[in-house]
């Protein structure tokens, strides 16, 4: 089926409208967008799905819409970066919290080899590694650099 240009276009106008929503946390919008047809696992230029765009940006409400809609929890952007591992570094719990109960890997790799675990472990966040040992019931296979990164954390939290 071919569209016209005016269609391709106002089809792209409508992809960045989803994804400023998702940005923006208009899970009302959202909502429309998706009851519509739009593809929850929808991805932009870098890969970044609408669930990244949500929590990368702290928007726990269309975090957790995307979620209830079937978003692909360990959908890799195009860095081979996961949701999990980006609300790691900004340190957003509440949303990692959610994407963990959704079945988020948190020991899934990027292509450096790090995981979300590492993140928490290098950036200090303790409630996250916390989180991650519950989810895995305790049972975290750390590489020689998550150990060494659990030796910094060890350090950094030593009272």
């Amino acid at each position: 089926m071919m569209i016209s240009i005016e269609e391709e276009q106002k089809l792209e106008e409508l992809c960045q409208y989803a994804f400023e929503c998702a940005r923006s946390d208009d899970t009302h919008t959202l909502k429309i967008l998706l009851d519509s047809g739009l593809n929850v696992n929808l991805a932009n230029q870098d890969g970044n799905t609408l669930l990244m765009l949500a929590a990368y940006n702290g928007n726990l409400n269309a975090t957790r819409l995307l979620l209830q809609r079937g978003a692909d929890a360990n959908k890799l952007n195009d860095k081979a970066l996961s949701p999990l591992a980006g609300v790691c570094f900004k340190g957003y719990y509440e949303i990692a919290t959610l994407l963990v109960e959704y079945g988020a890997d948190v020991q899934s790799k990027n292509a450096m080899g790090l995981s979300p675990m590492n993140c928490a472990l290098m950036f200090g966040r303790k409630e996250f590694v916390k989180l991650f040992a519950k989810h895995t019931g305790g049972k975290l296979k750390l590489n020689g650099w998550q150990k060494f990164c659990a030796w910094l954390y060890g350090v950094r939290f030593a009272k």
